[in-house]
């Protein structure tokens, strides 16, 4: 069944800009700045966690100017709905990082449960370090653990449903430049 295309346009007209085009940008760039300073030297393997890390590792990796390996994993709670449920792997990583660092770029840390999943899985699989990467950082105390923190953050955002820069709404609206939040949500 195909979304209503005219509730996707409204969420999208009504939303609320937290942040512009041009200061996740800044942030992207001050992401990369600090990855540069930390990881140049260390070999690492980068996973790009689909869907919503797309954008934001496609516009962080070229300002890392240093030797790494890319791949991306897959693994939702949410499958197009606004609230998670069990985490669904539907793609691994398939390159290996035994004895590697590993930097996971994904695009929320929100309540984690999802991104500590994929940290717990690549240390259990032999991963020297674990290093993460999140656009943003939604502030709240619903963490899945109480230590969980990204090492990278782009910006911290309040606790609203939001969506743009790889962030959905119902599955549409990843592209959207900027980070908007959803009316009422």
């Amino acid at each position: 069944m195909s979304a209503d295309l005219a509730h996707i346009r409204q969420v999208r007209a009504e939303a609320d800009c937290l942040y512009t085009d041009a200061q996740v940008e800044a942030a992207i760039a001050q992401v990369a700045t600090a990855i540069n300073g930390e990881l140049a030297e260390r070999n690492p393997v980068v996973f790009c966690v689909m869907n919503g890390g797309l954008i934001f590792a496609g516009k962080l990796l070229p300002k890392l100017d240093f030797p790494l390996e890319l791949s991306y994993l897959h693994a939702t709670r949410y499958r197009n709905e606004t609230s998670g449920g069990e985490l669904f792997w539907k793609a691994k990583p398939e390159i290996s990082f035994i004895d590697r660092d590993v930097l996971i770029i994904d695009d929320i840390l929100d309540e984690g449960h999802t991104l500590a999943a994929i940290i717990d899985f690549c240390k259990h699989a032999g991963a020297a370090k674990v290093h993460t990467a999140v656009l943003i950082d939604k502030t709240h105390d619903r963490k899945a653990r109480p230590d969980l923190k990204a090492d990278y953050v782009g910006l911290p955002c309040e606790d609203r449903y939001i969506f743009g820069y790889g962030m959905d709404y119902k599955g549409y609206w990843r592209n959207a430049a900027g980070i908007f939040a959803v009316k009422g949500l």
